[in-house]
């Protein structure tokens, strides 16, 4: 069964050339060499791009633009996204070397929809705390995760009142330092677009602004993609609370990101051995009734299948971790996982539990 379902990412993280050596001992973890090599090409690219576009006419940045963010979203933004989510998790640097690892949310994040600290706060400071329970903002439970209306009240929830929500939820919990963090990068992130918009508004919008604003639905998308299928009765197992992606070249340009149940079971655990803790217990997914999917390329495809109901699709895709059952029975399976907890009602300025 494990042989049947592995998807271990076959690439190895090679050896540090010459010039990358300095670097890997400033590593916390030599393996993460990688992210400097995919940030080091990712800067070159935006930086060059952008300013070419700052400093062209705004007659060619009308064209050149939407060309510039299509590329981005196709070619690098999902690699960006994903080692932010990594780096977030496990830092790059020891503490001692503070000012290099905010090099990646400040120098790049903002050219890819990125406040500098917003990330890292919500997702580490907020998400993983509560796990997908009603103390997560970011929580599916309070909705039909087949009903586009239902997802519809959840962007516009996450997109005029996200920063309301996480800040009392901050608030609330005493949480003031994380808060302060939030507010520095937020702050920063709309002065420095504010000017820059103000000397250029056509190259800021392509290059700060759009990207924004389209990388903030796709987080929705891929977060209700992964929590779409818990457990009411049992939302606080993990197990039962996300799903794993396998068998997908996903996992291969995303860190493995498609091992999400891995991921919150233990989300300090590097992205080079998510594959391999998978396979040698799933004899515990089997146990725990956990969705697993096969040759799903990604969660925003979950996503468009639970909007177009087609249970079907992915009830074919579901992996059988015991005993084989009909597509029947996997679709109401699937039904089942999807429906709301009944009783709760979550309004747009509401804040969670």
């Amino acid at each position: 069964m494990a042989t049947a379902i592995a998807t271990t990412d076959p690439r190895t993280v090679a050896p540090a050339t010459a010039w990358e050596r300095p670097v890997v001992r400033l590593l916390v973890d030599p393996r993460d060499i990688h992210f400097v090599r995919v940030a080091a090409r990712l800067a070159a690219i935006v930086w060059t791009c952008s300013l070419l576009l700052f400093l062209l006419p705004w007659s060619a940045v009308a064209v050149l633009g939407p060309i510039y963010v299509a590329c981005l979203f196709v070619f690098g933004m999902g690699r960006f996204i994903l080692m932010l989510h990594a780096v977030s998790h496990r830092p790059l640097f020891p503490k001692r070397h503070l000012i290099l690892e905010a090099l990646i949310p400040w120098t790049l994040g903002p050219f890819f929809g990125q406040t500098p600290t917003s990330f890292a706060v919500h997702h580490i400071g907020m998400h993983h705390r509560e796990d997908n329970l009603e103390g997560d903002l970011s929580s599916t439970l309070a909705y039909e995760r087949d009903n586009p209306w239902h997802f519809l009240h959840y962007w516009a929830r996450f997109w005029f009142f996200g920063h309301l929500h996480l800040s009392h939820y901050l608030w609330k919990n005493g949480r003031t330092r994380l808060l302060r963090r939030l507010w520095v990068g937020e702050t920063a992130w709309l002065v420095g677009v504010g000017l820059l918009a103000w000397l250029n508004p056509v190259a800021t919008t392509f290059v700060f602004i759009l990207p924004l604003l389209l990388i903030r639905t796709l987080f929705m998308t891929g977060n209700w993609g992964q929590h779409a299928f818990v457990d009411i009765n049992n939302a606080d197992d993990p197990f039962r609370s996300a799903t794993c992606l396998t068998n997908t070249r996903y996992n291969h340009k995303a860190y493995n990101d498609g091992y999400h149940i891995v991921h919150h079971i233990k989300p300090s655990l590097h992205w080079t051995e998510m594959a391999t803790w998978f396979e040698e217990n799933w004899a515990e997914f089997a146990a725990h009734n956990a969705v697993v999917f096969r040759g799903v390329a990604d969660n925003q495809a979950v996503f468009f299948r639970l909007m177009t109901q087609d249970y079907t699709w992915l009830a074919e895709r579901l992996v059988e971790l015991g005993d084989p059952r009909p597509v029947e029975e996997r679709v109401a399976f699937l039904q089942e996982r999807a429906r709301r907890t009944r009783g709760r009602r979550l309004g747009l300025l509401e804040f969670a539990r």
